[in-house]
């Protein structure tokens, strides 16, 4: 079992828009699906973190109207990529994303772990 001596920021990164054909219903069963990571990435002695948490709220009360509208494409991605900067790791989830891909590729840029199973997160030890 893998041990890290350093709490994490993990960003969960996988499915929320694609495939959904933009229904709200879709949407939030893929948020859903972001958010059954959280906790075991918590368990593990880490900080869990979804785009979506930050994006949306602040995509609302910059008076979003409609998913994929001007301000959303504004928001959206780039909060992900700003999340980036800060995130110690990214777990990339199953499941077609452009915008979780394109999470992945700032992390590889970035130099930061990418895992692609909860499994493979180290759990956190106290030095």
């Amino acid at each position: 079992m893998a041990v890290q001596t350093k709490r994490m920021l993990i960003l969960i990164a996988g499915p929320y828009r694609s495939g959904t054909g933009d229904d709200p219903q879709k949407m939030a069963e893929n948020l859903r699906f972001l958010e059954q990571a959280a906790w075991p990435i918590f368990q593990k002695g880490h900080v869990p973190m979804i785009g979506e948490w930050v994006a949306l709220p602040i995509w609302n009360v910059a008076g979003g109207q409609a998913v994929g509208d001007a301000l959303y494409d504004e928001i959206l991605h780039p909060t992900a990529g700003r999340l980036i900067e800060r995130c110690d790791a990214i777990l990339r989830l199953p499941g077609a994303s452009k915008g979780a891909d394109n999470d992945v590729r700032l992390a590889i840029k970035r130099g930061i772990p990418v895992y692609f199973d909860i499994n493979d997160v180290p759990e956190f030890v106290e030095a």
